[in-house]
């Protein structure tokens, strides 16, 4: 039998672990809901069940002569060596945006070769490469 002394405080406790499973479970919920997904064109168009929905980001290269510019938007090809999609993005670009470089757009799956952003994340030197970019371009080589 437990004493006076002790049954309370196991009645604290086990509260007090409840009440952390319920805050541990919350937080992980509301950080599920802001997950923004990594694809590249070769994932997007491999996938069966594609969020075109939810916001996602492409990455790979922006293929050579492929950037048009007109009045409201900028277009162009994300390619990963492998399998391309077409970005259209309305907004100023990152200075270090060019062909050939690195780039990941963060927007919505309109369809399977058509990604509207509305994001471009392009922060880095000439030589850097986001990793996740680096290791698909590395996978499309071999």
């Amino acid at each position: 039998m437990l004493s006076k002394k002790v049954r309370p405080r196991i009645v604290i406790l086990t509260f007090l672990l409840m009440l952390a499973i319920a805050v541990v479970y919350g937080v992980l919920k509301s950080l599920e809901e802001n997950v923004v997904y990594f694809f590249s064109p070769t994932e997007l168009y491999n996938k069966e069940d594609i969020p075109f929905n939810k916001k996602i980001r492409v990455g790979g290269l922006v293929k050579e002569g492929s950037i048009t510019n007109d009045q409201t938007s900028v277009n162009f090809v994300v390619t990963d060596l492998n399998n391309e999609i077409i970005v259209s993005y309305k907004g100023s670009l990152p200075n270090l945006f060019s062909e050939g470089k690195g780039v990941v757009a963060e927007g919505k799956l309109k369809d399977k070769k058509y990604f509207i952003a509305d994001k471009i994340l392009a922060k880095h030197d000439e030589n850097y490469m986001p990793p996740e970019v680096s290791k698909i371009l590395k996978k499309t080589k071999e």
